[in-house]
């Protein structure tokens, strides 16, 4: 049965080749970008290919809380439910890593972005949705200093904080939503893929971007993933894994989501 697909950061990388993915299976696809151009190109290209599949761009900063705002409310003002949100928007390197609030926008991208889109699209979910977030093999502890822009980090550190933020909100979420939430699952897609975001941190060439294209949509349609609901799987390793320590522990979770929720706060967003 065809399901309904939001993809954040389609337009690259292992977006671009999951949007693909799924197109040939005939799903509905909401597709996110930050550039209209390759949105346009990228609606073209798939609409061409594959000319039954319902599609949909929808352009958004998401550096910007008030863009994933409209991002939300546009979703919900045209569909009454979705099946999967897949968070694989995220940023590595950036010539300006401070956001003009004075926040670090790898956090305020990889990390708060996701979760409040998640949260305003939580109504149009039922048991059988799946929320999915793109994690990583790179993981530190988080410093909530930096993430509330009190402290300044290189790209690697900034990047593996936020990727283990991610995953500490996604099993804290899972384990206090009840019974009629969808399943909330954290993934690293594999390491040292092909993507855009790989050249520019590591000058490699990567590894086959289809490795994580192929997990993705497996996470989004497969029933092995169903019912994993405040899991951690690493694709590296091709199977369910303990997620890094702090993701198990409540009251990391508990302090980084009170974080995240007082900074969407004074970014002018309520209730996040």
């Amino acid at each position: 049965m065809a399901k309904t697909i939001l993809l954040t950061g389609a337009t690259d990388g292992i977006g671009l080749e999951t949007a693909k993915l799924l197109a040939s299976k005939g799903h509905t696809l909401l597709l996110h970008g930050r550039s209209k151009s390759k949105l346009k190109n990228i609606q073209e290209s798939i609409s061409q290919d594959y000319p039954d599949t319902h599609l949909e761009i929808f352009l958004a900063d998401l550096s910007d809380l008030s863009d994933v705002e409209a991002l939300a409310s546009q979703v919900k003002s045209r569909y009454s439910s979705i099946d999967v949100l897949i968070n694989n928007a995220g940023v590595f390197k950036t010539d300006n890593p401070t956001t003009d609030a004075g926040y670090d926008i790898r956090f305020i991208v990889n990390v708060i972005a996701p979760y409040l889109l998640t949260k305003r699209l939580l109504p149009l979910f039922n048991t059988e949705g799946r929320i999915i977030n793109l994690s990583s093999a790179a993981q530190a502890p988080v410093s909530l200093q930096a993430l509330k822009g009190e402290q300044i980090l290189s790209d690697s550190d900034a990047y593996a904080q936020s990727k283990l933020a991610l995953t500490m909100w996604t099993f804290q979420l899972a384990k206090l939503l009840d019974d009629s939430a969808p399943d909330l699952i954290a993934i690293n897609p594999a390491s040292f893929l092909g993507s855009k975001m790989v050249k520019e941190a590591y000058g490699s060439l990567g590894r086959d971007l289809s490795i994580g294209a192929n997990i993705l949509v497996r996470a989004a349609l497969s029933d092995e993933f169903s019912g994993n609901s405040g899991q951690y799987f690493d694709n590296d390793l091709g199977n369910w894994s303990p997620p890094h320590p702090d993701a198990l522990d409540e009251s990391l979770n508990i302090a980084l989501i009170e974080e995240i929720i007082d900074i969407a706060d004074k970014l002018g967003i309520k209730n996040a």
